[in-house]
């Protein structure tokens, strides 16, 4: 998909959907990445934050800052802005999370392909993980095929949610983000959204992702591999070999310290950093 025909695509009914919980240093940074040809609207769900989450001012952005009484967690900030854009008409939700960085004319790019492929309910991106600083430490390329990310949903991170569009009217047929799953919140609507839909992957570069080591990877993880865990045996397909694969890896995890494992993840994809 070229640039020049991204830059015709109009993003009307499409909303950048963000989450906050304090931080507005990188709500500022995330938000002043995004470069569209076409005005962009956002959803900032600012989830408890003291002092309140302000909406900067950005050329080019439409910024709503939807405030929740108290901080309930990720899973309910993302089910609430999901039916909020919904009551204002959007079509599309793209996700991004604070501290991390879009590339230029994502939303276009992704909202061409979704009216394309109408079965796609879920379209992400390959991600570029770098530290605080930007520094690159390795690529996420996962398949681009929705069969192959359906085989593979419980082995590897097939979707990177950072970097997600989302059809609403999907979303919430499926039941929406559920706190049912915590930690894994993600994983729990792509599941659902795969036995109704398709979930696919644009194979180029959509997202500069901020390893965080106070993250909700790093800091819920056990919690996390629990609802990964629970996910797994509730759809198990004992006929898909990498069901079995994904069952055994996310036992490992359960008893592999977090450091660890970013050093084997480091080592093993570093060398694609530069592509």
């Amino acid at each position: 998909m070229t640039n020049s025909s991204a830059a015709h695509v109009s993003l009307d009914d499409v909303a950048v959907l963000m989450p906050a919980y304090n931080g507005q240093a990188d709500v500022d940074l995330t938000l002043a990445s995004f470069s569209e040809s076409a005005p962009i609207h956002v959803m900032i769900v600012d989830d408890g934050s003291t002092p309140p989450i302000v909406a900067p001012a950005i050329p080019n952005m439409h910024i709503e800052v939807l405030r929740m009484p108290r901080n309930g967690g990720i899973e309910r900030a993302l089910q609430t802005g999901i039916d909020a854009l919904a009551q204002r008409g959007f079509r599309y939700a793209a996700r991004i999370d604070a501290g991390d960085r879009s590339v230029p004319q994502r939303l276009a790019r992704q909202r061409m392909f979704m009216e394309l492929h109408p079965r796609v309910a879920g379209l992400g991106m390959w991600t570029q993980v770098v530290t605080r600083e930007g520094k690159p430490l390795f690529m996420l390329t996962p398949p681009a095929e929705p069969n192959a990310i359906r085989r593979l949903r419980f082995f590897r991170s097939c979707l990177a949610h950072p970097s997600m569009m989302l059809r609403i009217d999907a979303v919430r047929a499926v039941g929406n983000y559920r706190a049912d799953y915590h930690a894994a919140e993600d994983l729990d609507l792509f599941v659902r959204l795969m036995e109704r839909y398709d979930c696919a992957n644009l194979p180029e570069l959509g997202l500069y992702y901020e390893l965080n080591e106070g993250g909700i990877s790093a800091t819920r993880r056990r919690r996390q591999v629990n609802s990964t865990l629970r996910l797994q045996l509730r759809y198990f397909n004992a006929a898909n070999f990498y069901d079995w694969l994904g069952l055994a890896k996310n036992l490992l995890h359960l008893v592999t310290p977090y450091r660890a494992l970013q050093r084997v993840k480091r080592g093993l994809l570093a060398p694609r950093a530069s592509h």
